[in-house]
Formats: C-alpha cells, structure tokens, sequence
C-alpha cells in the first residue's frame, strides 16, 4: 500500500528513543521527512544521523513543557523543508507511583509536560496545518483501564484522549484530524525500566509476548498518513489484544 507520505514533513516530539524514534523511521522509511525533539542535544544529533542526516530529519533540542517548542518545531519544519503535514505528540512518562502517594510537585511536572505540553503543541501545529494534515497523540492504555503502579499516567491520559476527541470535532471541518494511539506493552526502555529487569509480564497479553517498537511505529505512520484519511477521534490500541474493554 502506498501510504501517501512521499515528500510529507511531521513533527516528532520524544522522537530520538523508544515509540517516538520507531514512528520518525517508519515515517522516513515510507518517503517523508521529520522534525524529531527531545531534551538532550547528544541523543538528537544521534537520532538524525540514524535517520539518514538533513535529507531526511532535522532534529531540535527542546522541552515539551516549555512554551516556545511548539513554534520552534513549526519553524524547523517549514525553515527546512517547506511544509508541515501533521506530527505524533510523545512524551516520557510520569514516574511510578500511585495516584494518592504522588505528590504534589510530581503532579505539577508531569501535567507541564505531559498534559498541558501536548495540548499546547497540537493547539500550534493544528494552526499550520492545512486540510488533509493530522495529529497523533501517543497515550496508553491507561486511556481505557487504569494500569497498577502508574497513577499519575492514570490520571492524565484519559484527560488527554478526551482532548484528542474535542480537537477532532473542532478541527475536522477544515480536514485536519486527530486520534489517539494507546501502547500496551512495547518492548522499549522505559517498558524495561518499569519491569524493573523482571521477567516480561506477558500473562493478559493475547499475542503472549510484547510488541517491538517497529510495530507501534508502523501502526502511527499509517494513521498519520493519508491513506487513514476517514481517522479521526479515534483511540487506537496497539497492545497485542490486552485491553479487555472496547
């Protein structure tokens, strides 16, 4: 299938590890350019050489929670290559604890970032884009079923998947769309750090084992692309089966 992404340019925030790196290359892999963020300069410049230097990915430094991102991760786009096209919002996830033992300073950095630093970088690139562009936000199934140990990711991903929900209706009229992907357990580092080194919890998982992150990577250039034109405010789970709710 041809997904449509030959020349298109995305935004890819946590784009230089785990979810986010895997989405840029399926990006890169099927025809399109990126812009790909994280915090740290060494892990950026290692991300756009493995994506195949300034042809392809040009890489910013930059927190998600600071409020000038958005319109630097914009500009790098269309300074570079022109366009925009649509972007995947990811970010690191909030530490573990539960939602009552967190406290507040905890709550406060992780809805900076996590939450009000995706709505505000959606609500910027929405505004450059024209019909046909789309946003993706990475979530988790704690969306739909609250995961033991995550409270803090329990309490804001749902927040979020509804702002996905209320940003489709707002932007589909001039064609721009927006959904949500909800990861089960993808085989990155974040995954093996909250596995604490332990054996891989794959009891509830239908495939019986956890997903690479290729596979996430080539489920959001997909959605992102124009062949998922009719996508919108959706909540895709790419979880081998393990939600056991609709």
């Amino acid at each position: 299938m041809d997904l449509g992404l030959s020349d298109a340019v995305y935004v890819v925030t946590g784009g230089t590890d785990g979810l986010g790196f895997s989405t840029a290359r399926a990006l890169v892999d099927d025809g399109a350019r990126v812009v790909v963020s994280s915090r740290q300069d060494d892990k950026v410049a290692r991300a756009v050489e493995r994506l195949g230097g300034a042809d392809h990915a040009v890489g910013v430094v930059a927190d998600l929670a600071a409020e000038d991102t958005p319109a630097r991760l914009v500009a790098a786009a269309t300074e570079q290559y022109g366009r925009l096209d649509g972007a995947l919002l990811s970010v690191g996830g909030p530490p573990a604890t539960t939602a009552a033992s967190a406290t507040d300073e905890q709550w406060r950095t992780a809805f900076d970032t996590v939450f009000l630093g995706a709505v505000r970088c959606a609500r910027v690139v929405a505004g450059a884009l024209t019909a046909g562009g789309a946003i993706g936000f990475v979530l988790s199934s704690s969306v739909k079923a609250p995961i033991p140990g995550l409270g803090i990711s329990n309490g804001l991903r749902p927040g979020l998947a509804m702002v996905a929900k209320d940003m489709a209706a707002e932007f589909g009229p001039r064609g721009v769309r927006t959904f949500g992907l909800l990861p089960g357990r993808i085989a990155t580092n974040r995954m093996v750090e909250l596995d604490a080194g332990g054996t891989p919890k794959v009891a509830g998982i239908p495939l019986g084992r956890y997903g690479d992150p290729a596979e996430f990577g080539r489920v959001a250039a997909f959605l992102l692309s124009p062949a998922a034109s009719y996508v919108t405010g959706s909540m895709i789970p790419v979880d081998g089966g393990a939600l056991p709710v609709l």
